[in-house]
Order: structure tokens, then C-alpha cells, then sequence
């Protein structure tokens, strides 16, 4: 466990591809362009056909209508769904791989055997600073955006960046908040949220006490608090704006649900840990960050006070 940097609550399906239970919703993670209400299905249809050209090995098979049918977009009837099957070794995988390969070979050669000792050193213990909590989207990618280093951070990423509260039960972000507070003892604890977010989207578009059955709805309801407070402040605002007024409340709420944990909330009335928050917006390539004020703010009201405040563009 000592040796993990790491850790990941995506999940990978390899044999479909599964259609959005949220009508009209564009999926950012892939780079749809947000557009609504309901898109058009036929540019829906294109946006998926572009997108799954880059995918080396998929088959796009047009499926029927009764078949289609069960996929809950809300589309137009004549929405083409599509079905990602393993079709395979490609020219295309080789070509992905190899890039890594390179990628991989360039990283031994000038940072690890350039800075061997302190690498062997990582080998045996890691002593991080950090606990970074960041969304799994691929365009946000903490250790390139702020430059952590290996050793440096313990990460943990999942859909929309969000910290389940202590009664929510187990969950990998809190496993991995455990491990990096009582064993690692980081002394800061990094939320970092983002624009565009697509799990927020998510969160601002489900109908409330509607029962999917979607991991993706499971999940995103831990920051139902942050939703609601959005709607309400930004009652008058368009969509788009409502969601980025969400993006950053939902991490706020995140730092107050990480003082319901009696061993978070210890270390930080004694000052061996901070909170923080993050915001990175991709569209100006600006962060803003800020620090939890304990003393200014209330888990049982929903109250939060801040410290710290920097823009950095």
C-alpha cells in the first residue's frame, strides 16, 4: 500500500458502450460540446460516429429500434446507438502503445535514472505533502496542471471530485483519505474541482427521487446539498451558469463534509492539517485556491468561511 501514488474509482467497460440514463446530456468527459436542452439526434449521432473513430477497436453497428429503445437518452427515435466490442489487435493499438513505449522509455531516461537515488529512495517510503482529490476527467490531470512530482502527492480521483460525508459509509475516496491521513499524515488535504464538468452536469440534470439504477446517479447524488444551494442562488441563470455556479459550491461542500471524519477534523483543530479548495478552468487555463477557515465554519448549517484566497492565471 506504501508504494501506491495513485489510486482510481473509474471503472472500465470493455464489451458495450452504455447509453446515458440523463436525457439530453452531453457527455464533456469525451468532448461533446455542452448543448442544451435535448440535442439533435443526428448530431448527437455524428458527434458519437467522429468520436469513436479515434477508438482503435470499435465496431459501430447500427442497432434497432426496439433495441435502441431501451437506451434512455431521450432522444429522437431514430438515435443510433453504439456497441464497443474488444475486435482485437489493430494497427491502431500498436500505434497507441508505441507512443507509450516512447513515452515511457523517455521518463527512465531523463528523469528516473537522472534523479535515480531519489527514486530508489521512493521505492522503500513515500512521505507526501499532499492528499490531492481531483475529478477523473482526462483533460484534468493534477500532476501536469500543478506540476506534482512523484513522492509529492497521494491521489485520488473520481466523477466530479466529490467527498462522500462520514454517514454516506465506505467509499474508495474515503479509504484512500484514511490511509493518507492516519498512516501517511499529509498535512494538506487538496479538493480540486474544474469547468465543464460532465459529473456535475450529471448532478444539475438527474430528477430528484428518481431511481435509475445508474452508478453514475449513486454517485453523484453525495453532492445533492451543493445542487440545491446552486439552483437556489442562481435561480435566474441559464444552465450552463447554474453548473459552474455548482462546480465550485459542490467542492465547498466536499471540504465540510471531510471535518464530518473525527480524525480529519482532529488534525486540523490541532493544526497538523489544512483543507483547501481548487479551481481549474481549462477554458482560460486560470486555478484559482483557497483554504477552509475552521473557525468560521459549520458542518450542521452548511456554513463555510475561507482563508488564503489566491487567482493564478
Amino acid at each position: 500500500m506504501s508504494r501506491v501514488a495513485v489510486l482510481s474509482s473509474s471503472s472500465v467497460y470493455g464489451d458495450s458502450f452504455h447509453c446515458s440514463p440523463f436525457s439530453g446530456l452531453t457527455n464533456s468527459f469525451v468532448g461533446f460540446s455542452r448543448n442544451w436542452p435535448n440535442p439533435n439526434a443526428t448530431q448527437w449521432s455524428k458527434n458519437m460516429e467522429s468520436h469513436l473513430r479515434l477508438l482503435p477497436s470499435v465496431k459501430r453497428n447500427q442497432i434497432s429500434r426496439p433495441e435502441a429503445s431501451s437506451c434512455s437518452l431521450g432522444l429522437a427515435q431514430e438515435l443510433t446507438c453504439y456497441k464497443v466490442e474488444n475486435t482485437g489487435k489493430t494497427d491502431g493499438d500498436q500505434d497507441l502503445f508505441a507512443e507509450m513505449k516512447q513515452r515511457f522509455l523517455s521518463f527512465k531516461k531523463q528523469k528516473y535514472l537522472e534523479d535515480l537515488e531519489h527514486f530508489q529512495a521512493l521505492a522503500e517510503v513515500q512521505y507526501p505533502k499532499f492528499m490531492v482529490i481531483a475529478c477523473a476527467d482526462s483533460r484534468v490531470c493534477p500532476s501536469i496542471i500543478l506540476g506534482f512530482q512523484p513522492g509529492e502527492a497521494f491521489m485520488i480521483r473520481n466523477v466530479a471530485n466529490l467527498v462522500p460525508p462520514l454517514e454516506h459509509g465506505p467509499s474508495e475516496t474515503n479509504a484512500a483519505l484514511e490511509f493518507a491521513v492516519n498512516t501517511l499524515e499529509v498535512e494538506n488535504i487538496l479538493v480540486i474541482g474544474h469547468s465543464s464538468c460532465g459529473g456535475i452536469q450529471a448532478l444539475m440534470s438527474m430528477q430528484d427521487d428518481v431511481d435509475s439504477g445508474s452508478f453514475l446517479e449513486k454517485w453523484v447524488i453525495n453532492g445533492k446539498s451543493a445542487k440545491l444551494r446552486a439552483k437556489a442562488e442562481a435561480a435566474h441563470s441559464s444552465f450552463d451558469q447554474q453548473c459552474g455556479h455548482c462546480e465550485k459550491e459542490s467542492i465547498n461542500r466536499s471540504l465540510l463534509n471531510l471535518l464530518t471524519y473525527p480524525w480529519i477534523q482532529e488534525r486540523v483543530r490541532k493544526e497538523l492539517l489544512s483543507i483547501h479548495g481548487g479551481y481549474y478552468d481549462f477554458l482560460n487555463c486560470s486555478f484559482e485556491k483557497w483554504t477552509l477557515d475552521l473557525k468560521g465554519s459549520s458542518i450542521e448549517g452548511g456554513r463555510y468561511s475561507f482563508k488564503d484566497q489566491a487567482f493564478w492565471y
